[in-house]
């Protein structure tokens, strides 16, 4: 059943719910288009015969992450933009209004306002003005629970309560938290959306997103995503569900990895300004503590200008210059020439995103090797 473990570890969820009963303690992967049918197997109350549509595989993955963030069912996906525009284009019509922070996934705006060539309203607001500019007319609201790339947190009790006073369904993309760090669905939230390719799968070899919520929602998405074929490929599946057993054991290592590098990082002479919520300097320690169990294993740092952040870049050595985050290895980018390029430059002052500015993404080495590879990069600049 999805989601019945509730009162499991998180640990023990991760590497136990939904498989099935039997002599393998590995589950098969079933890496196949077309089932037996009719008569088949059943799978959400439907028959199994096209992979397009639901696959074994994929939805014990599924089931697995609904039970880690606490909902009622899930749908996985080809990447986390799959899964973010089913959920959007199953939920709102001609004329509906989108609220969305600004300080999201460079990608993930540009989807929201492509969008509004179909007469979809979109507005935008910075992360600390999204609360009250929701009024009776908006009909979801999308923000993260940690932005990317400056790591700041909303005020979610705020924020959750004016969408229920409003009809709102707010939808959360938890994937710099993952549900190791926070829950957005147990404080009130109405769909959590991860891009699996980060922790969760964890290993950086495998591109998936998944979508957490009421059932009746998740079986809207589904229709939709049968239908723009969105759906994730069960050897991806297996992947995820192989990252998802060290999913604790990797963020909680990553947390702690990330607190001692932002630490020393503040402390550097060469270091303008360091981005991590567990920062007592940051204006968002006190709600991010209030909140989560742990502040991620991502960091942003301000170094002066581009060309110094480009020759840190050029500089490292067994940290890797790479725009994604999440997995074993240490990842660094410079978030104006990657996931914020296509943003515009007026834009960006106003998200606080410098030319100076570098994302860190601390991986599974030795603490002390990542800080030496940073401090020989920042002695060259």
């Amino acid at each position: 059943m999805v989601g019945a473990s509730r009162r499991r570890g998180i640990s023990t969820t991760a590497i136990h719910e939904g498989e099935e009963d039997g002599t393998d303690i590995i589950q098969p992967i079933y890496q196949t288009a077309i089932f037996k049918h009719p008569e088949g197997r059943m799978i959400r109350g439907r028959e199994l015969k096209y992979s397009r549509e639901d696959n074994p595989t994929v939805h014990l993955l599924e089931e697995k992450m609904a039970a880690l963030e606490g909902g009622e069912d899930c749908l996985a996906f080809s990447s986390g933009m799959a899964a973010i525009s089913t959920l959007f284009l199953s939920m709102v019509s001609k004329g509906d209004v989108v609220l969305t922070s600004k300080e999201i996934y460079g990608a993930t705006l540009i989807l929201f306002r492509s969008l509004e060539k179909f007469g979809i309203k979109v507005k935008t607001a910075l992360n600390g003005n999204v609360a009250r500019s929701i009024d009776e007319n908006t009909k979801l609201v999308f923000v993260e629970s940690i932005t990317n790339p400056t790591l700041r947190v909303p005020d979610f009790p705020e924020l959750i309560k004016v969408c229920k006073d409003h009809g709102a369904t707010l939808v959360v993309d938890n994937t710099f938290a993952t549900p190791i760090n926070f829950r957005p669905l147990e404080s009130g939230a109405d769909y959590v959306i991860e891009s699996a390719t980060k922790y969760l799968g964890g290993h950086n070899d495998v591109i998936a997103g998944v979508l957490v919520g009421p059932k009746r929602g998740i079986d809207a998405a589904w229709e939709w995503r049968r239908n723009l074929g969105g759906s994730l490929d069960p050897f991806a599946a297996y992947l995820v569900i192989r990252g998802l057993k060290t999913l604790k054991l990797r963020v909680e290592d990553q947390n702690r990895k990330a607190q001692t590098i932002a630490e020393r990082l503040e402390g550097h002479n060469k270091v303008k300004r360091v981005h991590y919520p567990g920062l007592k300097s940051s204006d968002y320690f006190r709600v991010a503590t209030k909140l989560m169990r742990g502040f991620g294993g991502v960091i942003s740092f301000e170094v002066g200008d581009g060309r110094k952040a480009l020759r840190l870049l050029s500089s490292v050595d067994l940290i890797k210059t790479a725009p994604s985050l999440g997995g074993a290895e240490t990842l660094i980018t410079h978030p104006v020439s990657s996931s914020h390029k296509n943003i515009s430059p007026v834009e960006r002052k106003e998200l606080g995103i410098k030319d100076g500015l570098l994302r860190l993404s601390v991986g599974l080495e030795e603490t002390e090797d990542i800080i030496e590879d940073l401090e020989n990069g920042l002695r060259k600049i």
